[in-house]
């Protein structure tokens, strides 16, 4: 029987082990996990967090139990040492120290990313915390349940960090959001968009402090407050939320790395070295905005991955169509999503990028309810005429209207093509000449 390994089973790695599973017989399928649990969407934990969900049972999809009732081998709280690839064997050692080595045919690197750990004085103290994992979820909940945390400090405005300031405020904290950026999410969108969600966030009590660098972290056991350049914050409590960069501790002497030490891999998830696959955040993308190999940690990217990957390994070639880092985010009942490049990286990337703008209702005028305003913005190389990117924005839920500019991304559509396409007409959803029509329409 030919072996198949999977190194790490959350989302790349169990979505790699279904599609073994479900699809292949005559294949030996065989699991290693360091953690305790396996497919935990990490996605919902703010609202965990910030009891918005009675609880976390929803948040996992997959279980040991699950896998092996398939006809997988899984090994949970097992550490992978080393990969031996000349020789073809994981060596690993379980949560009792006995040690397993396991030859291998194909094996799937599917490990991860781990937080950013800064370099700061202080981030060992009591209550310094990373957000990650369903254990560090459950120790902030079980901390922030003590009325003596009143002050959290958020130190990151990305997706993460926003989400989670979101949460701590609506526990009654009094939190603040600590960036060295001038803005929120900006990654995503361009000001114009981040300026509403910097305000949808003072609106709700938040306090921003950007342009400012954290120093050290202050305390004797337990952290007391957090020190920037600028100025000092109280803090009961401060979270890491700065990012994340790539597991490669199994293969970065072996596989060739991208520049920020990622796994490279190719359109079938190949590494440099022939039968070794990775998937999710330890490995690259193809990333059709920019038609380059690329850097994208999303869920979703990792789940597609692993799918792919699994089909290679099995013996059915297939590729990756590449990724667009579709992405969205809704706090307070602000609703952001967006695809493909800003503006701003556009321009940064060397694009002769321009942008289309609208903003108008939802629905017609004469519809008196569940009609907020909606912000679009387009972007598109000026000399092809193609679509880079797209953002939207609205307390409507807009989200399923970036999915066709992922798709426009993905297969190089023009702008022309956006403002002549068939977008129908109905009172209850949308206008005759909808948004999406009128900012492709009034493009340059």
């Amino acid at each position: 029987m030919e072996k198949i390994v999977v190194i790490g089973a959350n989302h790349a790695g169990t979505a790699a082990l279904n599609t073994v599973l479900d699809n292949y017989e005559g294949k030996e399928v065989i699991a290693f996990d360091g953690n305790s649990n396996i497919s935990f969407l990490g996605c919902g934990m703010a609202l965990w967090i910030g009891k918005q969900i009675a609880g976390s049972e929803g948040l996992f999809y997959s279980n040991k139990e699950t896998l092996e009732s398939k006809g997988a081998k899984v090994h949970m709280e097992t550490r992978v040492e080393s990969v031996d690839f000349e020789n073809k064997i994981v060596h690993a050692v379980d949560k009792d120290g006995n040690k397993i080595d396991q030859p291998y045919d194909k094996v799937i690197l599917a490990t991860g990313s781990v937080p950013v750990n800064p370099n700061i004085e202080g981030k060992d103290l009591e209550n310094v915390q990373f957000v990650k994992l369903f254990q560090n979820a459950q120790e902030v909940i079980d901390k922030v349940e003590n009325p003596e945390i009143k002050k959290i400090s958020v130190v990151g405005a990305g997706y993460i960090g926003v989400e989670l300031a979101e949460a701590f405020a609506r526990l009654g904290k009094e939190v603040t959001m600590i960036d060295v950026a001038d803005t929120v999410l900006s990654t995503y969108y361009d000001e114009e968009f981040t300026d509403l969600m910097k305000q949808n966030l003072k609106d709700n009590g938040i306090k921003l402090a950007f342009n400012e660098t954290v120093e050290k972290i202050i305390g004797d056991t337990k952290v007391t407050a957090i020190q920037t350049d600028k100025n000092t914050y109280e803090a009961d409590m401060v979270v890491l939320a700065i990012g994340f960069k790539p597991n490669n501790t199994l293969g970065k002497d072996d596989l060739e790395l991208f520049k920020n030490g990622a796994y490279l891999v190719n359109k079938n998830q190949e590494t440099s070295v022939k039968d070794v696959y990775a998937v999710g955040d330890c490995a690259t993308v193809y990333d059709n905005s920019i038609q380059d190999t690329n850097y994208i940690a999303l869920a979703t990217n990792a789940v597609r991955s692993g799918i792919v990957a699994a089909h290679n390994a099995a013996g059915t070639e297939i590729q990756s169509a590449g990724v667009q880092g579709s992405n969205g985010i809704s706090i307070y009942g602000l609703n952001m999503v967006s695809t493909g490049l800003t503006l701003a990286k556009a321009k940064n990337l060397g694009y002769d990028a321009i942008s289309t703008d609208f903003s108008d209702l939802q629905k017609p005028g004469f519809m008196e309810t569940d009609n907020p305003e909606v912000k679009i913005r387009i972007v598109y190389d000026q000399k092809t005429r193609i679509v880079l990117g797209a953002q939207m924005a609205s307390r409507y839920d807009i989200s399923m209207g970036i999915h066709m500019f992922s798709l426009a991304i993905q297969e190089q559509v023009t702008i022309e093509k956006i403002a002549l396409l068939d977008i129908f007409f109905l009172p209850h959803f949308n206008q005759p000449y909808n948004y999406i029509t009128m900012a492709a329409i009034t493009a340059k």
